[in-house]
């Protein structure tokens, strides 16, 4: 009787509904050839379902077709950033503030408004900066569980760090393969011309969008094959390169004279003690990134480069210049006069000077492409018509959102929930910058084929942004005292003191001596490094010669092919005479 119970109950727990069993008897009765088919069917359909799902899919197509993939790399690079952004920003929510906000007492100062702009006041006193952080270790009395917050805050950011190298390391590699290693050379046009079109397409507004799309990218292709190449007399070329030289040292003459301005102006600002003052330093960095790209612009025009993306891509490089050198001396002023000054809490003053930064380079942002798109298109239409419709500035967007991205990464360690901020700015500039080039701007007057900007974009982003963001906290973490009355590392001489003092009390343990080991002679080992260096240096050069002797074969296949054409066509000829 307790038997046919269990087993009643058993066969409950299996029973299988019948259109699944008829689904089961189905894939049991296919052969292999035909489950394979299906499996890869299933896996194509949830492939573009998940396409589908990705976000600005649709914005990202519609941009496309109309303006082509030049003005589309900018949003493409601008949504790249948003992910590593929310990645940093549940990483460093999860493992730093939450343990912090648990232990921490309430806020007692008062809100009025102006911390919005300046990030001091009320802001002091919350997770947003790095003096709020304790240096003790929070206990839990239920299970007696801790949790080290010099450690975890350490860790979390090196670990951060070292996942966005290996990205953006993967992600430049992967790229470059893409745009200039697997170039298909001989048959991209025409593939494009007799293959893209999707016959499943039935929407009229759809078919439209694939028609645009496709007429930029054909003209795209053929932009660069049906430019004339100049034909220079020597007087001419001397006069070329000329003007190129003084153009260069007129612009890394701006470049080093706002840099000077720069420093001036914040070796007197730590003498200011009114919170609004403290505004004047980044309203006149925001001003010199908005209005000096201007003038490098004007001088890509007297230049009169050839191809288009040779201008682009000295605007990009004049401008990369100015804002890069710009950060480096912000960067000098806070680790030389800052961390040595007699100020309570160093660090979180160089996490408010890059607050106020990112919100105000992010106002100027909103402004320049009111006055800048907007106000430019009103010139153009109504009042100066020769003027015309205005393009969207890849070169300049670009920097700006690589020079937020710099100082967020700087600001990481100053104030860890900085990726919030940029989380909300790139939102908010991706649907303002989405209007403003609808209705504002025109598409490219030279279309021309822009595929290999994103890995340009990219090699900025890691070189010199990312690598310069590395040796500051190289510096900041090795060579700086810590504050002494705040912040989780006070009372350290250095920060790199709380790794070796934990690895310290390892070392009593027999359990954790391989934490040791790794640590002492491969983290710890200059050694290490160098041979690991040049391991990477060997497989990059033995990888370059193999695809330099692939493309070098596709070559030659390519000009056998032509011969043997060639060779039948002649044959052909010869047997067409005989037979007249």
């Amino acid at each position: 009787m307790l038997l046919s119970k269990v087993l009643d109950g058993y066969n409950f727990f299996l029973y299988i509904p019948p259109t699944e069993e008829k689904l089961i008897k189905n894939l049991a009765s296919m052969s292999s050839r035909e489950r394979v088919k299906s499996y890869r069917r299933f896996k194509n359909g949830l492939s573009e379902y998940l396409h589908l799902l990705q976000l600005w899919q649709k914005t990202l197509k519609v941009i496309r077709g109309k303006f082509g993939t030049s003005v589309l790399s900018y949003f493409v690079f601008l949504k790249w950033l948003l992910t590593f952004n929310i990645f940093s920003f549940l990483v460093n929510f999860s493992f730093i503030t939450i343990p912090q906000l648990i232990a921490s007492g309430p806020n007692n100062l008062s809100f009025n408004g102006l911390e919005l702009l300046t990030g001091a006041g009320y802001f002091k006193k919350t997770v947003l900066y790095y003096g709020f952080y304790t240096n003790s270790t929070i206990t839990k009395t239920e299970n007696n569980s801790s949790y080290n917050m010099q450690l975890a805050y350490i860790f979390t950011i090196g670990i951060y760090f070292i996942i966005c190298f290996f990205s953006l390391v993967y992600s430049m590699a992967k790229s470059f393969c893409k745009n200039f290693i697997n170039l298909q050379t001989y048959s991209g046009s025409a593939a494009k011309l007799l293959c893209i079109w999707d016959f499943n397409i039935t929407n009229e507004k759809a078919v439209k969008l694939k028609q645009s799309n496709l007429s930029t990218q054909i003209k795209e292709s053929l932009s660069e094959v049906t430019l004339e190449v100049l034909n220079l007399s020597l007087k001419q070329k001397i006069a070329r390169i000329a003007i190129h030289l003084v153009v260069w040292v007129a612009s890394l003459g701006i470049a080093a004279a706002c840099c000077a301005g720069v420093y001036f102006l914040s070796r007197n600002e730590l003498q200011l003690e009114n919170e609004a003052a403290t505004l004047v330093l980044p309203i006149v960095v925001s001003l010199l990134n908005l209005l000096i790209p201007f003038c490098f612009a004007l001088f890509g025009l007297i230049e009169k480069f050839q191809y288009p993306r040779h201008q682009l891509y000295t605007t990009i490089i004049r401008n990369v210049c100015l804002k890069i050198s710009i950060i480096g001396i912000l960067c000098y002023y806070w680790l030389n006069d800052v961390a040595t000054s007699e100020k309570e809490c160093w660090e979180s003053l160089v996490g408010q000077e890059i607050y106020r930064l990112i919100v105000i380079d992010f106002i100027f942002c909103l402004l320049g492409s009111f006055f800048g798109e907007f106000v430019r298109r009103i010139i153009g239409t109504k009042c100066c018509k020769k003027l015309g419709v205005p393009e969207f500035d890849i070169a300049r967007n670009v920097l700006d959102l690589i020079y937020t991205q710099t100082l967020a990464w700087i600001g990481i360690f100053f104030a860890p929930l900085m990726p919030a901020m940029q989380i909300i700015s790139f939102f908010i500039i991706f649907y303002v910058k989405k209007v403003s080039l609808m209705r504002n701007c025109q598409p490219p007057r030279k279309v021309w084929r822009a595929s290999q900007m994103t890995t340009l974009f990219i090699f900025l982003l890691f070189f010199p942004s990312f690598t310069g963001v590395l040796s500051v906290m190289a510096v900041t973490i090795w060579r700086l005292t810590p504050s002494k009355q705040c912040g989780p590392f006070q009372g350290l001489t250095s920060i790199i003191h709380a790794v070796s003092g934990w690895i310290h009390i390892l070392d009593s343990y027999s359990s954790s001596k391989w934490v040791v080991w790794i640590y002492r002679n491969l983290i710890g080992s200059v050694h290490f490094f160098f041979i690991l260096t040049v391991i990477v240096l060997i497989i990059t050069y033995l990888y370059w010669q193999i695809i330099e002797g692939r493309k070098i074969m596709v070559r030659l296949l390519h000009e056998q092919i032509i011969n043997v054409s060639l060779f039948f066509r002649f044959l052909l000829f010869k047997k067409r005479q005989q037979t007249c």
